[in-house]
């Protein structure tokens, strides 16, 4: 029953916002995983008072260095749980579900504002899992380079923090993410067989990714450890040399989590058909696709 609400609500999220509009904000959370972040460190001018010059650090970049776990849980908390509340809380879709959530960066709900939620949820992200999270000041410089038409200041980021904790009702655990299931089953993989030093945990999140943008496989997502389970069997076909087939992955992924072979070769053959071109798949065919 819960399986079946989570998917009603990513439906009318996606009504409500059309596919185009959600693939752009999940393509633009994404980039902002891993964009550069300009920086410029204070000034240590003995004089306080005198005027800076420009200084030439200022034109370096960082990265934001988001560990996986952040990236993949702010996309969780936005495309998850965010999007599909939002249209409940703001009465899109019928009578609104619970608080009515009022904001002047709700109404009117311009995509910049989206894409100012969505590095709210990569702040938040980085509050619950890094030692030393991301500071307002750096998401402010990040949003000023990438978000068009509007520049936000580090008051509008605390609002919004707020009105995104009122929309998903303070909803931040992380324990369902996919990413945690992947990772748990990558390290006993590469416990029991030299293989998983093969198998790339960049292909896994190329994966991933490429799901969370495609409106037909997000809903996978309500389904986190089969879907773990299944982006490790795909990207072990797809990253592993095939004269190397040697370890039944398939059948230790079933006894590793219990879920039926077939129900994760069903999973595995979406993945295949998103991930790869249609020539690909083709070439694929040809294989004796024993894993």
């Amino acid at each position: 029953m819960e399986v079946e609400e989570e998917e009603d609500a990513a439906a009318a999220a996606s009504a409500w916002l059309g596919s185009s509009r959600r693939r752009h904000l999940l393509q633009f959370l994404l980039h902002a995983s891993k964009v550069r972040a300009p920086h410029c460190p204070e000034s240590s001018h003995p004089n306080p008072t005198t005027p800076t010059k420009l200084n030439p650090s200022c034109r370096v970049s960082q990265r934001l260095d988001l560990r996986p776990i952040v990236k993949y849980a702010a996309v969780a908390f936005f495309a998850g749980r965010f999007l599909p509340a939002l249209p409940r809380k703001m009465g899109f879709c019928g009578a609104r579900s619970g608080r009515a959530v009022r904001s002047w960066l709700l109404e009117p709900l311009r995509d910049s504002n989206l894409e100012l939620f969505a590095l709210v949820a990569v702040w938040i992200a980085s509050k619950i899992h890094d030692s030393r999270p991301l500071s307002v000041k750096s998401l402010k410089a990040l949003g000023d380079r990438i978000i068009a038409d509007q520049h936000f200041t580090c008051r509008d980021f605390a609002s919004a923090e707020l009105v995104f904790m009122e929309v998903v009702e303070y909803n931040i655990g992380s324990s369902s993410i996919v990413f945690i299931y992947l990772e748990e089953l990558l390290i006993q993989f590469r416990e029991i067989s030299k293989l998983g030093d093969l198998l790339d945990l960049d292909v896994c999140m190329d994966i991933l990714d490429i799901l969370y943008e495609t409106e037909d496989t997000s809903l996978l997502f309500n389904s986190p450890c089969s879907l773990a389970a299944s982006t490790l069997v795909a990207a072990y076909a797809l990253s592993v040399p095939k004269q190397t087939w040697e370890f039944p992955v398939l059948s230790w992924v079933k006894f590793a989590t219990s879920y039926d072979e077939e129900e994760i070769m069903k999973i595995v053959l979406t993945i295949l058909m998103h991930v790869l071109k249609p020539d690909e798949i083709k070439e694929k065919d040809k294989m004796e696709f024993d894993i």
